[in-house]
């Protein structure tokens, strides 16, 4: 495992930049997320450091060695990487145990060196090792193409979107395998995703991707709860944004009085309220702001609601999420608080 640093990274492919001025760093045996949308430049930037493509511009440093400037560059099979590509891309003409020693000295792949522990890593069983790819389900698959990835004991693990093609239990039930494989092997990564939960949930620090920049670098937490502008505040997560009044740390808008995290702001702003954070209360008692719900939409373990705000001009409204076995009827009055802390940022300019 080994400290990569990026520094100024730039890709121009038939004239379009593709990645611009990207500067970040991942530290010895953490894992980091890179979250964006289709075309936001991150398979690129994956293969930048992997060597698959030349940098236009900056550096890539891995364990202290530059790997890649405008006047040098390490090929691939130099620099110590292992890279998972987002269907595992097995060799279906080789049994699990070959395809984790492929990449192997040859004394290594005859004796089958680090096998079963590699299995074990990736929790699957031993007896795996003779099995061919096609008798393995997707996410076992994944885990595979995982090990192999990990025989040579990389410096640096890339991910590229390893989970996408899994239905939505498998591939948690495989990320989690994956993160505590990446865990127990000490190892440094990069995982680059469109898909925010999954970001969120395994990077140390996520960025996020956008139109080929890195619009924020930080901890998981403080990306969905103070992202620094509306755009990623729609990006990540969802988000309810109102017009409001900022001053000494508070802000007023359609939902009240509230308190912001980013008290020094002042002004005409838009506030930010995360779903969730928004309470709904049928007795007026509980205080809030009057609303009446406007529709209803169940996704088993929770649900979303619209509600109007009956003290807003018509067609106002805000998006709670809560706990499915307290849904409101649709028709019927509600009153709405917000827990903690909100958001603010500067009003866009009009014209």
């Amino acid at each position: 495992m080994a400290r990569l640093e990026i520094s100024n990274l730039a890709k121009t492919f038939n004239g379009a930049s593709v990645l611009n001025d990207v500067s970040f760093s991942v530290a010895s045996g953490s894992l980091i997320a890179i979250l964006g949308a289709s075309g936001s430049g991150k398979t690129t930037l994956l293969r930048l450091i992997a060597g698959f493509e030349t940098p236009d511009a900056g550096e890539i440093i891995l364990g202290g060695i530059l790997l890649a400037s405008g006047s040098k560059f390490t090929p691939p099979e130099q620099r110590g990487i292992g890279y998972v590509a987002q269907e595992g891309a097995l060799f279906p003409h080789l049994c699990v145990a070959d395809n984790i020693t492929f990449g192997l000295p040859r004394a290594d792949r005859r004796t089958r060196h680090r096998v079963a522990e590699l299995l074990a890593m990736v929790d699957l069983p031993a007896s795996y090792a003779d099995r061919g790819p096609q008798s393995l389900s997707g996410g076992e698959q994944q885990r595979v193409a995982l090990a192999r990835a990990l025989a040579p004991n990389p410096k640096l693990l890339l991910l590229d979107e390893p989970f996408s093609a899994l239905d939505a239990g498998l591939r948690a039930e495989t990320r989690q395998a994956v993160a505590a494989a990446i865990h127990a092997a000490g190892a440094t990564a990069i995982l680059v995703t469109h898909d925010q939960e999954e970001a969120l949930s395994m990077g140390a620090e996520v960025g996020v991707l956008q139109q080929g920049r890195l619009a924020q670098m930080s901890t998981p937490q403080t990306l969905y709860r103070q992202p620094t502008n509306a755009a990623l505040a729609n990006f990540v997560g969802e988000a309810v944004l109102l017009p409001g009044n900022a001053r000494a740390g508070r802000v007023n808008c359609a939902l009240g009085e509230l308190y912001l995290s980013n008290s020094n702001i002042t002004g005409t702003v838009q506030v930010m309220v995360r779903p969730e954070q928004i309470k709904v209360y049928a007795d007026p008692a509980f205080g809030g702001v009057a609303a009446s719900v406007e529709e209803v939409t169940f996704y088993g373990h929770d649900a979303v609601i619209r509600f109007a705000l009956s003290s807003e001009p018509p067609g106002s409204s805000v998006t709670a999420r809560t706990f499915s076995q307290s849904m409101p009827p649709i028709g019927s009055p509600a009153w709405l608080g917000v827990q903690g802390e909100v958001v603010a940022f500067p009003a866009a300019l009009e014209g």
